[in-house]
């Protein structure tokens, strides 16, 4: 079979995956994360009945969603400790460098809006915009509660991990809060048990490359098969 040349685009997009995979092993702690976040994301779009489009696009964010931290100093992303209130104004930053990185990209515009607003609350209060309910773009909130999850069950240079009911309590007590879309934290507790806590599974005895976007894809597509 002749080989086939990556089209610009599709090149582009696989360096883009390479350096949110880059930016993940700044830190031990974060190995895996956007892979599992990805396939989280994609398990709830499933379960509320998305189409193809929306779920690849809830792949692509939950992989690039942190892609922005690139940008943010070791000193601040690696820290053990609690960030000042200035490292904390800096570490916020990061969801409008992703933004600002893969904007140049056509194929991402449908990303956009969910490396920018990953982190606003339902109730207003998050960054960077203060968007608040349905403001917040649905493939956005999707991402977030899934982020939210894979953050409090994974060991990170500042906290252990917690275990799974734990981690899906303080997640409901945030919703109460009202921190998180209150459907979608549901739905996630529905699916957890038979779906959501298989898929750190899945990712281990995954051994598909992810510094690419083809093989990405193909991941996704693998996962769609595996899970039905």
């Amino acid at each position: 079979m002749p080989f086939e040349a990556e089209s610009p685009v599709e090149e582009t997009e696989g360096i883009l995956f390479a350096l949110a995979r880059a930016v993940e092993q700044r830190d031990e702690a974060t190995w895996g994360h956007c892979e599992r976040l990805a396939l989280i994301s994609v398990t709830l779009g499933v379960a509320m009945g998305m189409d193809r489009t929306a779920l690849i696009t809830l792949y692509r964010g939950g992989y690039l969603h942190d892609i922005g931290k690139v940008g943010i100093p070791d000193t601040i992303l690696c820290k053990k400790t609690s960030l000042t209130a200035s490292e904390w104004a800096v570490m916020q930053t990061h969801c409008a460098r992703g933004e600002e990185i893969c904007r140049y990209m056509k194929s991402l515009d449908p990303v956009l809006p969910i490396i920018r607003h990953h982190h606003e609350r339902w109730d207003g209060t998050g960054y960077p915009d203060g968007l608040g309910g349905e403001e917040i773009p649905l493939l956005a909130r999707i991402v977030q509660v899934a982020d939210i999850y894979d953050a409090l069950t994974s060991r990170r240079s500042y906290k252990e991990p917690l275990g799974d009911l734990q981690a899906l309590d303080l997640l409901q007590q945030e919703t109460r809060r009202g921190w998180r879309d209150p459907q979608i934290t549901e739905m996630f507790t529905q699916l957890h048990g038979q779906v959501i806590s298989r898929i750190a599974l899945y990712s281990e005895l995954s051994n598909s490359s992810l510094d690419r976007k083809r093989s990405s894809l193909l991941t996704l597509n693998q996962f769609l098969a595996w899970q039905t």
